[in-house]
């Protein structure tokens, strides 16, 4: 029986982390074709979130002080993780029933598989499909071919976003940064280089948006522009090209995370740095008037 950890790591998430746990201890076929370890690491949660994951059957720890992100955590539940495979899971993320299941017969096909998934954002009632469009039931991506994806910040190809991901136990080596203890670029970059992998053309899980999701938290943006930009110092011989445009387009990921949240001044400096073309020139544009149209009818950030 193939074994699957799960390291689910929460810092005040008593709205929502029930919900997800049941979403993953819920699978179908868990317990007959595969099995979960459930990992659950609490960051010194300051609400009911610690009382609530120990009423499950599940391994639960909890950091001696609060590291101010999921990493720390996510790298203890990889230290005793004993699955043959890992998936990463935020307190957020909720699970399709059928999404270990379907991932399942694609295991032993690439070490890396991702998803499509869905974004549900609270707030608007909206709900955007994040899946590949094919008529194909998967999608095999070639050595490396995700890996430069991923380092030029590209839009298109594979979909890694990490609750969409489950990945051979002989990677699990491959740990997050703790200084910040929240970024995550270059571990993605670290576990796809030199990789193939596999994305299952379906949307096999919700991911809950609302204004407490750390990918829109102004702290984080910042650690992650300049992790992001030092992370690509160590690519830089090998990948060149590619490289530039991550500078790029990493200022130009910098620029629309200003542009949603109202600060039209940084947004227009971090435009002036990024990939200037019709669609940067629009967005400079609009900062001056007509940002709430775009915001409200395009997909700006996230």
């Amino acid at each position: 029986m193939t074994k699957i950890s799960v390291i689910l790591t929460t810092y005040n998430g008593e709205k929502t982390v029930e919900k997800t746990i049941q979403s993953i201890i819920s699978q179908e076929g868990n317990g007959i074709d595969h099995s979960i370890e459930l990992i659950v690491i609490d960051d010194c949660s300051t609400d009911n979130t610690y009382s609530l994951i120990r009423q499950y059957n599940c391994i639960v720890l909890k950091n001696e002080v609060n590291s101010g992100g999921p990493n720390k955590g996510r790298n203890k539940g990889l230290s005793i993780a004993t699955g043959d495979f890992i998936c990463i899971a935020d307190q957020d993320d909720i699970w399709k029933k059928d999404k270990i299941k379907t991932m399942l017969p694609y295991l032993n096909l690439a070490p890396i598989i991702t998803s499509g998934y869905e974004v549900v954002n609270v707030k608007t009632n909206q709900t955007i499909s994040r899946t590949q469009s094919s008529t194909k039931d998967y999608m095999l991506y070639r050595k490396n071919e995700t890996f430069l994806k991923r380092l030029t910040k590209s839009s298109d190809g594979q979909n890694t976003y990490m609750g969409s991901m489950i990945y051979s136990s002989q990677l699990k080596d491959i740990l997050f940064e703790e200084h910040f203890g929240m970024v995550d670029f270059d571990w993605l970059l670290r576990l796809f280089h030199q990789q193939t992998s596999i994305e299952v053309c379906k949307p096999l899980y919700e991911r809950i948006l609302d204004d407490t999701n750390l990918s829109l938290n102004e702290t984080y943006r910042k650690y992650d522009f300049y992790y992001s930009l030092l992370t690509l110092e160590g690519y830089d011989k090998l990948y060149p090209k590619e490289t530039a445009l991550a500078y790029k387009k990493i200022h130009g990921s910098r620029a629309r995370y200003y542009y949603l949240t109202g600060n039209m001044q940084k947004a227009r400096f971090y435009f002036a740095r990024s990939q200037w073309n019709i669609k940067t020139l629009f967005y400079v544009i609009t900062s001056f008037v007509g940002s709430q149209f775009v915001k409200k009818h395009f997909n700006v950030f996230g």
